[in-house]
């Protein structure tokens, strides 16, 4: 299963007793996966998507513990006049905006609902081993308002975007994706991708300092590569016999220990010198030999 079903099947499982909660994500499902149908005499009923399992499973869960009258496990039409009355009755429907009534939601608790009722119908999360990204794929942009709106009382701040019919609300800070499964109940979710998140910084940091370290073992090498080049174009063209005493013995020894730092090779010197000394040293033999090439 995704990661974005695990959230789902999470989601399915939690208990709220709560019956004002219950009834704010039912009316955040039945309301945004677009459930509510009007027939050819003009009566409601409701029409359960059924190639999402999951939606179908919480909404038999709510429909039990509100109404006492669970769904059969395949059901997804509900077509008693008596009962979709009822179910409407009690999410207050009535603008035919697929909105959830603001009456139900006035409450944080209920607000954590309505976002966790609206994730199971609506939501997606992509692999957090891949990328942050997580979605609500709305229908219109009064759906994405009331969203909006619920995230902020959170300090949860999301973008929005059209893509082909839908209205995406999306959030891509993993820091307020975690606050968005925490707000939602989704806490076993939310360690994992707390976890994954660990494991991926500390990747991150590993790789950059081995890059940097490449990157600077690299500019070594080529350095005292240019260095020992100069160093015996100097010995060929022009002698070490006709330089200065401390410039002869940085390049002697820079000849014999190719491979060591400034600061190893400035402690090989008699009297000692530090890494800007030798440094200084073999940047004049590096002269001398750019003047000996272009005579």
């Amino acid at each position: 299963m995704s990661f974005s079903g695990d959230v789902k099947d999470e989601l399915l499982r939690l208990e709220n007793d709560a019956r004002h909660c219950q009834i704010a994500e039912l009316a955040a499902v039945l309301m945004y996966a677009d459930t509510v149908k009007t027939d050819v005499l003009g009566g409601k009923y409701i029409e359960l998507p059924a190639d999402v399992p999951l939606v179908r499973q919480r909404c038999q869960i709510l429909f039990d513990k509100l109404f006492g009258k669970p769904l059969l496990k395949e059901q997804h039409f509900i077509q008693d006049t008596k009962y979709v009355h009822k179910v409407l009755q009690t999410i207050k429907y009535g603008s035919g905006e697929q909105l959830v009534n603001p009456l139900l939601i006035k409450s944080l608790c209920c607000k954590r609902a309505f976002l966790r009722g609206v994730f199971l119908a609506v939501g997606s999360m992509s692999n957090p081993e891949k990328g942050y990204h997580l979605e609500y794929a709305c229908t219109n942009v009064q759906q994405v308002a009331q969203i909006i709106d619920t995230l902020l009382v959170y300090d949860i701040r999301a973008k929005t975007v059209a893509r082909k019919k839908y209205q995406v609300v999306y959030i891509k800070e993993s820091e307020e994706i975690v606050e968005l499964l925490n707000v939602i109940g989704a806490h076993v979710s939310l360690m994992k991708l707390e976890n994954l998140r660990i494991l991926k910084d500390m990747r991150n940091s590993i790789n950059r300092r081995v890059n940097c370290e490449t990157a600077n073992i690299t500019k070594t090498v080529n350095a005292a590569t240019k260095q020992i080049a100069d160093i015996e174009y100097i010995k060929e063209h022009y002698g070490f016999d006709n330089l200065k005493e401390n410039l002869r013995q940085v390049a002697e020894l820079r000849l014999e220990y190719p491979e060591i730092a400034l600061k190893e090779l400035g402690e090989y010197l008699s009297p000692p010198v530090g890494k800007s000394g030798v440094n200084h040293r073999l940047r004049k033999l590096s002269e001398l030999a750019e003047k000996l090439r272009g005579d």
